[in-house]
């Protein structure tokens, strides 16, 4: 019996059942059905091929990570054969084929472990395996040096660099052989009676780190930290996080709050943010061995040590940490929160275009983009949920472009971008209990397993129903943070709960969103100004039009990308692909839009032959109303969507028929030339059929649902509803 590596319960072996996807491990073995599904693997790039990528789990074992795992184009990866990387074991075939998933995780440092995994089972690497996988052996000392000193490593396999102006050199054995100033005043191996560290030390003696947990002297060190600590405070001069790169190699002292903490099989890594930045700060015990157990995320912390640069990444090695209290915490946090509040306040705002509209929305759009901001350098990870339509997936773009810069500024780590920000489609654009279910679940396990702060979410062309009222309480129980991008009228019930709304209804939710990036971050303004006239399926604003023709966008460059995001929104209504979305906004890759658009034209025009074909007029007293059977006459599970198709014959029909309904097994679509209370409607089809379920599913998408068995009686009770309000 063991104990978890990461959370420290027993269990058969050095990791748990919880945290098997935490950690990285190297696989040993030489047949594909000794991996483990769900492990993270390391692996060497074997080559490239139209439909993905083969990768070499061991030298006999190769996998193949498909061209629909990516987060990006299969031409924009830049593995290169012989690279190393991680990738997830999805699947073991049968026939011993092995499917693999993508990592965003690509570094050791970003799992919270290293393990060997072998056909006897799991273990430790031991120390020249580490040093060998980390491929910065070059940068180590002899393992008994390592095991000697009560030092920091900075790297993820707890190795520390020889010479702190330039890591990527080895030092020669005279120089290994030199003893280090430190090593006279610390325990050897061999000496288990020597005196423990003191504070009277020499000067040039380097701080000590936590004490090693056979010291025999636990609380006289600690004591001894904290005066270290005090004693060093006037020695080391306070540096902000945005200056540390002016002061690599050189003692420093930080202050600022614990934004996570993360263990991994060498050191303990606390992420440190000020009121300027966030850094990594490395400290370390013995392999896996969590340091400075007190300190939790949200400590407001003092911080003393030498800054290095490890894989072109700003890192501390810490020498003392201890938790501020009283005066001295109250001075930090006043300062953070002050430069927070000044940081947050976007710039006067200064809409896209000349719109009276989105002027007299200017509070609503500065508050949206104040929350935003203020989520963002307090380093909490921000949720975009927009509906899986072109208005939504665009006003999420938008919001991603000016957020992304933001979180790259702010951290110093590579993947910032994935642990920051995320982006996440909603069918049919009401956030209900199964969507805040899901959201909260992940949230807390993120909490729980990687000490993340609660999230920010930002709700583009959804959230603002009354449809979504469930979901949001669920949020709010947690005290979770939202606000609501939209162009339609919110409840009542979702300004009480939203933290700030920014809601235009004469615009499309993009229109207010690519507004809201552009007070969200100034600098990404001039990649906006075409976006708005993309959402527009009829009657583009001229000013929105004109500005997207200053980008380059005429109109029927706008309807290309209009119609290509409204298809590949649908076949990615369960999940977001960065990439494709931003090649066709933004990149605007030649022959893409035009590609796609031509499949969704081919395939719109194909399902409304069909349905036109087929349409029902009736009358109910002097209104002509237009009905289709969607189950008998389009194809099910197939573009376009049903809400499109009714949009589509609404507006080629509405002329002859101001009113088109399109019905299914248990399912009905109201599409109407005035603006019809489908609420009301579906309270008063209720009462006329008491016994059929009608209920309102979707406001956004016009949709009603029924009883399978009362489907007659609920469509005409539903059809009497909407003519009795025309």
């Amino acid at each position: 019996m063991g104990t978890c590596i990461v959370c420290g319960t027993s269990t058969d072996g050095p990791i748990c059942d919880t945290h098997q996807e935490d950690v990285l491990f190297d696989f040993r073995g030489d047949s594909a059905n000794q991996l483990t599904e769900g492990r993270f693997y390391r692996g060497v790039v074997d080559g490239y091929a139209d439909f993905g990528v083969f990768v070499d789990l061991s030298p006999r074992v190769t996998g193949l990570l498909h061209r629909s795992k990516l987060d990006k184009r299969l031409e924009s990866l830049d593995w290169e054969p012989g690279d190393t990387v991680c990738v997830q074991v999805t699947n073991v075939r049968d026939n011993g084929d092995v499917d693999l998933g993508w990592s965003i995780r690509q570094t050791d440092r970003e799992f919270r472990g290293t393990l060997v995994d072998e056909p006897e089972g799991d273990r430790l690497e031991d120390e020249q395996e580490a040093e060998a996988d980390s491929g910065n052996a070059s940068e180590a000392t002899e393992p008994a040096e390592t095991q000697q000193e009560s030092r920091v490593a900075t790297d993820a396999d707890a190795e520390v660099a020889a010479d702190p102006d330039d890591v990527s050199e080895t030092p020669d054995e005279d120089e290994e052989a030199e003893p280090e100033p430190e090593t006279a005043s610390e325990p050897s191996d061999g000496d288990s009676e020597s005196e423990p560290v003191t504070a009277e030390t020499d000067e040039s003696t380097e701080p000590a780190g936590p004490a090693e947990p056979n010291d025999g002297g636990t609380v006289q060190v600690e004591a001894e930290r904290e005066q270290e600590m005090e004693t060093t405070t006037d020695e080391h001069a306070r540096v902000a996080v945005d200056a540390l790169r002016e002061h690599v190699g050189s003692d420093v002292r930080l202050e600022g709050e614990v934004v996570s903490v993360r263990q991994t099989s060498g050191p303990t890594v606390f992420e440190l943010g000020d009121e300027s930045g966030v850094v990594d700060c490395a400290a370390f015990v013995e392999a896996g061995v969590r340091a400075y157990p007190d300190i939790e995320t949200g400590d407001i912390v003092r911080l003393n040590g030498e800054v290095r640069v490890r894989r072109d990444e700003l890192q501390v090695e810490t020498e003392g940490l201890v938790e501020l209290e009283g005066e001295e915490e109250e001075t930090v946090e006043s300062r953070m929160q002050e430069a927070l509040d000044a940081e947050a306040s976007p710039d006067a705002f200064e809409p896209l275009a000349d719109d009276e509209t989105i002027v007299a929305a200017t509070d609503d759009i500065e508050s949206v983009a104040t929350a935003i901001r203020r989520a963002v350098f307090a380093s909490r990870p921000v949720v975009v949920r927009h509906a899986a339509t072109t208005d939504g997936y665009v006003a999420g773009a938008a919001i991603e472009r000016a957020v992304l810069p933001l979180v790259r500024e702010e951290h110093a780590s590579s993947d910032a971008a994935y642990h920051y920000f995320d982006r996440r489609p909603l069918e049919e654009g009401s956030y209900g209990m199964a969507d805040a279910t899901k959201d909260t679940s992940r949230m807390l396990d993120n909490q729980e397993r990687h000490d993340e702060k609660l999230p920010l979410f930002v709700f583009a062309a959804a959230g603002s129903t009354e449809d979504s009222l469930d979901g949001l309480e669920m949020l709010d129980i947690y005290g979770v943070e939202s606000v609501v991008v939209d162009s339609l009228s919110t409840a009542a019930r979702t300004d009480e709960l939203a933290t700030a709304t920014a809601s235009v209804t004469d615009r499309t939710a993009c229109t207010v969103g690519a507004n809201v990036a552009a007070a969200v971050n100034e600098d990404v303004r001039s990649d906006l100004g075409h976006l708005p006239a993309v959402t527009f399926w009829e009657d583009t604003p001229d000013a929105y039009a004109d500005l997207a023709s200053e980008a380059g966008i005429d109109a029927e460059a706008a309807r290309q990308l209009r119609e290509a995001i409204a298809l590949e929104a649908f076949y990615q209504s369960y999940e977001d692909k960065r990439e494709l979305i931003i090649d066709l906004l933004f990149d605007q890759e030649v022959g893409l839009a035009a590609n796609v658009s031509e499949q969704f034209t081919e395939k719109l025009d194909a399902e409304l032959t069909t349905a036109e074909e087929n349409i029902e007029t009736r009358t109910i007293g002097d209104t002509e109303v237009s009905v289709l059977d969607m189950d008998a006459y389009t194809h099910r599970y197939d573009f376009p969507p049903k809400f499109l198709l009714l949009d589509t014959l609404h507006r080629r029909h509405r002329d002859d028929t101001p009113v088109v309904v399109g019905y299914g097994k248990d399912e009905l679509y109201v599409r109407a030339t005035n603006a019809v209370d489908l609420t009301e409607v579906a309270d008063a089809a209720a009462e006329a059929v008491g016994d059929a379920g009608i209920d309102v599913t979707a406001l956004r998408v016009g949709k009603l649902s029924f009883l399978s068995g009362r489907r007659e009686d609920s469509v005409d009770a539903v059809l009497d509803a909407v003519v009795d309000q025309l």
